[in-house]
């Protein structure tokens, strides 16, 4: 699998058993709140029955700090744990990209391209895209100003869903491997994965980012059906198939978190 690298912070503490608690406890809070400077951070509680200690990441979909803590962690270790990480959780949360909901004359890219959204409320059909005059590229959607945002998030999920099928089925056909099955999720920490049975699943905003990053990973994906590792012969599997490996992984290194804040609202 292809992961893409989060915000993550861990803390150690003693071992813990196996059949301890392994869900939320009755009447023990989803979240936490916690003041660092003027800022009061609200942190969202998960328990996890493999967790060994406390540990903190940053959702980048959701735009919230999640604290796991193991099966026996007490919400007062939870709580002083986010306290005294309480500016790691700030300096992440605002080194977000801005929020770009999709509404009117909001730009997102399509196939890396940037796409202004146009509101054509008397237009017939759903989502169609148009070069103006100026040369400048256009993503229109037709109906009421309240489907907008769910019409936009349709089209892009369809349209990331026809490009790494034909991806997937081109590699596939050429590494002699069978799909079995190709899903469209909204992963935060990966952008792809594969299954020895055949399954493979992406993450839809793929379909934001230029093409080739788009085929590196369905590459990188369907070369799991040969080798179900990260060892040096699978990625002369990636390499023998996909030319420009380096250049896609450069390419989210850099650009692949951006990816993250569209579609969404602060």
């Amino acid at each position: 699998m292809w992961q893409n690298p989060g915000n993550f912070l861990n803390a150690g503490s003693a071992d813990m058993a196996f059949r301890a608690l392994l869900y939320r406890r009755p009447h023990e809070p989803s979240t936490i709140a916690i003041k660092f400077g003027s800022q009061i951070f609200a942190i969202r509680l998960r328990r996890h029955r493999r967790a060994r200690r406390y540990t903190l990441r940053i959702h980048p979909i959701d735009r919230e700090a999640i604290l796991t803590m193991p099966p026996r962690g007490t919400i007062a270790d939870a709580k002083d744990f986010a306290q005294r990480h309480g500016g790691w959780i700030a300096a992440r949360l605002g080194r977000l990209p801005k929020a770009a909901p999709f509404q009117a004359g909001v730009v997102v890219p399509l196939r890396g391209v940037a796409h202004r959204i146009v509101h054509r409320a008397s237009s017939r059909g759903t989502v169609w895209t148009e070069t103006r005059d100026s040369g400048e590229r256009i993503l229109c959607v037709a109906g009421g100003v309240e489907y907008v945002d769910r019409r936009v998030h349709d089209f892009l999920k369809r349209e990331a869903r026809g490009d790494l099928q034909k991806a997937a089925n081109h590699y596939a056909a050429e590494l002699g491997v069978k799909v079995r099955r190709l899903s469209i999720r909204d992963q935060s920490s990966r952008w792809g994965s594969c299954t020895s049975a055949g399954s493979l699943s992406f993450s839809w905003r793929l379909i934001l980012a230029p093409p080739f990053v788009l085929d590196y990973l369905a590459a990188h994906e369907v070369a799991h059906l040969v080798e179900m590792n990260h060892s040096p012969r699978f990625w002369k599997v990636v390499a023998r198939i996909c030319p420009k490996v380096e250049q896609a992984k450069t390419w989210l290194d850099v650009h692949g978190n951006d990816l993250h804040r569209y579609g969404i609202t602060d």
